[in-house]
């Protein structure tokens, strides 16, 4: 399938971040993308032989991906007051520009045995770039280093500080999993 040029700015690729560590998830697992927009790492798992599901509230953008093959898209309210995936496991876990800590405990709950967690956002020192920039959604150095060891995962790798690509920014990246 060929994208005309009115969708190509829309294309953003799949995090390196992403692209590096999703090779560690069990070849055909259960992958949960959480917060997933447009599906750019949906879609990149599902075509890797993941089962996925992909979840956000932006209904525009889940609508995109019902006919991926591999991949069962939701839209959810992820900070409303009952957590919408309770009771399911997962292989791996995706998340990347997305923060909603009162939630990070049923988040890493959901990960399997031997599962791994691709985590990745913005952090403190992001104002000066732009959006987010509330505190609220900004990770506190060494914040998700600290979480996962706090819920059992043993730490694969883990970046933090400034980025130029996509976008100039402050992130922080970790790559964890649980035992």
């Amino acid at each position: 399938m060929t994208a005309s040029l009115n969708e190509l700015p829309r294309m953003i690729p799949p995090s390196p971040w992403v692209v590096r560590h999703c090779g560690l998830i069990a070849p055909g697992g259960a992958v949960l993308d959480l917060a997933c927009g447009n599906g750019r790492h949906a879609r990149l798992m599902a075509g890797l032989g993941f089962a996925v599901t992909a979840v956000d509230r932006d209904g525009e953008a889940i609508l995109s991906l019902h006919e991926v093959p591999g991949l069962v898209a939701r839209q959810v309210d992820l900070e409303n007051a009952e957590w919408p995936l309770t009771g399911q496991t997962f292989a791996g876990i995706v998340v990347t520009n997305y923060l909603w800590r009162p939630r990070l405990p049923d988040l890493l709950g959901m990960l399997a045995p031997r599962g791994v967690l691709i985590y990745e956002t913005f952090m403190r020192g992001n104002e000066a770039y732009g959006k987010p920039s509330s505190p609220a959604f900004l990770l506190s150095p060494g914040e998700l280093r600290e979480v996962t060891q706090a819920a059992g995962l043993r730490e694969i790798a883990f970046e933090e500080g400034y980025t130029d690509s996509p976008k100039p920014a402050m992130r922080q990246a970790i790559c964890a999993v649980r035992e």
